[in-house]
C-alpha cells in the first residue's frame, strides 16, 4: 500500500487573502508587541510629524515603534539586520503589516526617537504594576559595562597628544614652507591665474589631523579642569594648603595616561569581565523583586558604580510615585554618603562593603557611622539572608540582555544618545519578560 502524503501544492494561489496574524501561534510575542503598543501614548513619535507638509508620507511611528521593541526583544538590533526581517520574518511582517521600510528610514526613526523611548520604558513599566506584577517595593541594584560605538584604537593619551600635536605642527609647517616655494615657482613658470592642487591635499590631511588632536587635548584639559574644581583646588596652588606632598602636575593639567577617544569622546576606556579594558559606558538597572523587571534604567561615563545607587531610587519615586522599602547593592555602590540617605529616605539599605568571599569589612564607628551599620547588619544571619537575594534579582536581568538578547554594544555615539538605546534595551526585555509572565 503507498504512502499518502499531505497536500503540498507550493505554486498553488488562495482564493481569498489569509489573515497573517494567523500565521503566527497564540501568546507569540508579535501578537503582545502589538497589543501593548496600540494602548500606548505615543504622542511623542507623532509630534514630530504634525504641520510637516511632506509630499512623501512618512511611516506609520507606531508601526516603526512595534518594529524596533520586537527588534531588540528578540536580539535584532542593526538597522539592516531589521530590515531583513522585515522580508524575511513573519513576525516583522505581521507586526509591518505589508511595510518595508529601508534601514536608513529605521536608522534615522530610531535615532531621532531615542529620548522618547524612555517614556515608553517607564509607562510598561506602569503597566506592571497596575496588573500587579511589579510592586516596587524591593529593588536590586547593579552595574554592568557596555561597549561603546568606538575602538580603543582610536583613542589617544594625553602625552601622546602632546608628541603628536608637537610633530604635526613642524610637519604643516614644513609643508606650508614647501607650498609657498611651489608657488612661487609655479608662479614663474605658469603665471599667477594657474591653479595647482597636488600639495594642498597632503597639508590638509595634517592640519584636519592637528585639529583633531588639539581637540581632544582640550577635552582632557577641560575635565581635568572640572575634576580639580570639585576637589577645591586652585589654578596656581603647588601644595594642598592642608598639607601633603607637592602636587605633581598644575592644575587643569592631565595625567600622561589620561585618554580621549577620537570616534565616540564621550565614552572612556573601562575594564570589562571578559574583555579586558575597552571603550565603554556604565549601564545601570534597578530591578523588581519576584517579577525581575528593571523599573529603572541610567548610563554613565564613569567606570566606578559610585554614587548611581540614590538616583535610580529617586527616579523610581519620581516615575511612580513610590519610594521602594528594601534595596540591594554590591560593594561597588557603598560609599558614606548613599548609606547614609538610605537612613534619611527610610530605606531599608543592604549594601556590602566589601567584594563576596574575602571576608567581612570592619568600619570605622567614628569616621564612617552609617558603614559600621551596615557591616553589623549584613554581620547578621537575617542580613546576608537579604544580600543573598541580590544575585538572582539584579543580576539576572543583565545576563538576558547580554546573553540571551546579545546586546553587548551600543549602537549609537555620544552619552545622551545612548541612554536612549539602553531604555529600548530595558523597555523590549521588560515587553518580553512580561510576555512571559503571563504565559506562565
Amino acid at each position: 500500500m503507498p504512502t499518502t502524503f499531505r497536500a503540498y501544492q507550493p505554486d498553488q494561489g488562495l482564493l481569498l487573502p489569509e489573515d497573517m496574524r494567523e500565521w503566527l501561534p497564540e501568546g507569540h510575542l508579535a501578537h503582545y508587541v502589538g497589543d501593548l503598543v496600540e494602548c500606548m501614548d505615543l504622542g511623542a513619535f507623532y509630534a514630530r510629524y504634525e504641520g510637516d507638509g511632506r509630499r512623501k508620507s512618512p511611516y506609520e511611528p507606531r508601526m516603526m515603534v512595534k518594529v524596533l521593541i520586537h527588534g531588540y526583544a528578540t536580539g535584532v538590533f542593526s538597522s539592516r539586520r531589521l530590515a531583513r526581517k522585515l522580508e524575511e520574518d513573519v513576525a516583522f511582517r505581521v507586526l509591518a503589516a505589508g511595510n518595508f521600510p529601508s534601514h536608513r528610514t529605521i536608522c534615522e526613526f530610531r535615532r531621532r526617537h531615542l529620548g522618547d523611548f524612555r517614556r515608553l520604558f517607564v509607562e510598561v513599566a506602569q503597566v506592571a504594576s497596575e496588573a500587579g506584577v511589579a510592586k516596587f517595593g524591593r529593588l536590586s541594584v547593579d552595574g554592568t559595562k557596555v561597549r561603546a560605538n568606538a575602538s580603543r584604537r582610536k583613542a589617544m593619551s594625553y602625552g601622546r597628544m602632546r608628541e603628536e600635536e608637537a610633530r604635526l605642527e613642524d610637519e604643516v609647517a614644513a609643508l606650508l614652507e614647501r607650498a609657498q616655494s611651489v608657488d612661487a615657482e609655479e608662479d614663474a613658470r605658469f603665471g599667477q591665474e594657474f591653479r595647482g592642487d597636488g600639495l594642498p591635499d597632503e597639508l590638509r590631511r595634517r592640519a584636519d589631523r592637528l585639529a583633531k588632536t588639539r581637540a581632544a587635548k582640550a577635552r582632557l584639559e577641560a575635565r581635568q579642569r572640572e575634576s580639580d574644581d570639585a576637589r577645591g583646588r586652585r589654578p596656581g596652588e603647588k601644595r594642598d594648603p592642608r598639607g601633603g606632598r607637592p602636587y605633581k602636575r598644575d592644575c587643569g593639567e592631565p595625567e600622561a595616561k589620561a585618554q580621549d577617544n577620537f570616534t565616540d569622546p564621550e565614552s572612556r576606556i573601562m575594564k570589562t569581565s571578559q574583555d579586558g579594558f575597552q571603550q565603554c559606558y556604565n549601564a545601570q538597572l534597578a530591578v523588581e523583586g519576584e517579577s525581575r523587571l528593571v523599573v529603572a534604567a541610567e548610563v554613565s561615563a564613569e567606570a566606578s558604580d559610585q554614587g548611581r545607587m540614590v538616583p535610580l531610587l529617586r527616579a523610581v519615586e519620581s516615575a511612580h510615585g513610590t519610594r521602594p522599602g528594601t534595596v540591594l547593592a554590591d560593594a561597588g555602590h557603598c560609599n558614606e554618603a548613599d548609606l547614609a540617605t538610605l537612613g534619611e529616605l527610610g530605606v531599608d539599605g543592604y549594601v556590602a562593603l566589601g567584594r563576596e568571599g574575602r571576608g567581612e569589612v570592619a568600619a570605622d564607628a567614628g569616621k564612617h557611622p552609617a558603614k559600621a551599620a551596615m557591616a553589623a547588619k549584613l554581620a547578621t544571619e537575617a542580613g546576608r539572608a537579604q544580600y543573598a537575594q541580590r544575585k538572582w534579582r539584579a543580576e539576572a536581568p543583565i545576563g538576558w540582555i547580554k546573553e540571551a538578547l546579545g546586546f553587548r554594544r551600543f549602537s549609537v555615539r555620544g552619552l545622551t544618545k545612548a541612554r536612549g538605546e539602553w531604555d529600548l534595551v530595558c523597555l523590549a526585555l521588560n515587553v518580553k519578560r512580561m510576555n512571559g509572565l503571563q504565559a506562565a
